[in-house]
């Protein structure tokens, strides 16, 4: 991809858990093993996947936040993995989060004003007037639909709504270019979910913003989203465009995955109902040999078994699966 703004190369994630007993084995839990994608300018990429798939460790990795195992992580053609952490910090401004609790990532002694204005003392203290920095402040707030006299309000007294938008103003008034959202509208009523994503949607067209869109509803990714990822127990099992992967998915489990969504016509629910995923996923710790998803899949074979199934081109998508051309075929 000629104008892609991030670049992941097979990157992993791994958390020691330390010996299991005395006298036991050291157990390594397996976040993230071997991700690879890339970002364009303008674009929004949706990461979906069952709990615990390794959505979150993914993106927090990328902005550094949780440590990462192996690989490359290029960021505008540079290698964030191989800044110290004065260069990380500064290259901060142009790589923001939004968290999933809108609530619990606010300070609650901080106004409304200090929060969004925060990012600002951190970078410009000593070159932008405190006039200035309230002048930005208030203009992020009413681009994401605050009103001014809110500016000295606290937290605790807006709804989850209101709050998340606090959190998707103090992520943009550095004006980045690529913000990485950790399941933002998760905690959100559903007539909320669509303000925020349509929301987001706007910043991202008026800002010329990329977005990382983590995220377990498939409907809400499918509205913002441009290209789909689909996770399993932290590897990779589709990359494909959104319409393509929603009208024709080429992995089975992308397939549970959208049969599992319930149907919005009580009629049709009830004629066809969602058909969710058996079974639980393997744990991170013991993962699977050959493909992860073999343990739950109705089509695992004995190569399923011995062999890991690389991402490769299928119709259109990337499909890390050996039968994927005969499944489709069926």
């Amino acid at each position: 991809m000629s104008n892609a703004l991030l670049s992941v190369r097979d990157l992993r994630v791994q958390f020691d858990l330390g010996r299991d007993g005395w006298f036991g084995a050291r157990r390594v839990l397996h976040a993230v093993g071997g991700v690879s994608f890339e970002l364009a300018r303008g674009e929004t990429l949706g990461i979906v996947g069952e709990s615990g798939c390794g959505k979150s460790s993914l993106a927090r990795a990328i902005l550094r936040l949780t440590p990462a195992s192996g690989g490359q992580i290029s960021f505008q053609g540079e290698d964030l993995l191989r800044l110290d952490a004065e260069a990380m910090r500064q290259r901060r401004r142009a790589l923001q989060p939004i968290f999933q609790d809108p609530l619990a990532s606010l300070n609650p002694r901080m106004t409304v004003g200090e929060i969004i204005g925060e990012p600002l003392r951190a970078f410009f203290s000593s070159t932008m007037p405190r006039d200035e920095r309230r002048q930005r402040v208030l203009a992020m707030m009413q681009r994401v639909g605050l009103l001014p006299n809110q500016i000295n309000r606290y937290a605790h007294e807006f709804s989850g709504g209101q709050a998340q938008r606090i959190g998707i103003a103090r992520a943009l008034v550095l004006e980045p270019e690529l913000v990485v959202c950790d399941e933002p509208v998760s905690a959100l009523d559903v007539s909320i979910k669509s303000q925020i994503i349509n929301l987001l949607q706007d910043l991202q067209e008026e800002m010329g913003l990329s977005l990382l869109f983590v995220a377990h509803d498939l409907a809400a990714v499918r509205h913002i989203s441009h290209r789909v990822m689909v996770l399993y127990l932290g590897r990779v099992m589709e990359l494909a465009d959104r319409d393509a992967l929603y009208r024709a998915p080429q992995h089975p489990y992308t397939r549970a995955l959208i049969a599992a969504i319930p149907d919005p016509d009580p009629r049709r629910a009830r004629a066809h109902p969602a058909k969710p995923l058996g079974g639980e996923p393997p744990s991170p710790v013991t993962p699977p040999s050959g493909c992860v998803f073999r343990t739950r899949c109705p089509h695992a074979r004995a190569r399923c078994t011995e062999e890991v199934p690389a991402l490769r081109s299928v119709g259109g998508s990337q499909v890390a699966c050996h039968f994927a051309e005969e499944l489709t075929a069926d």
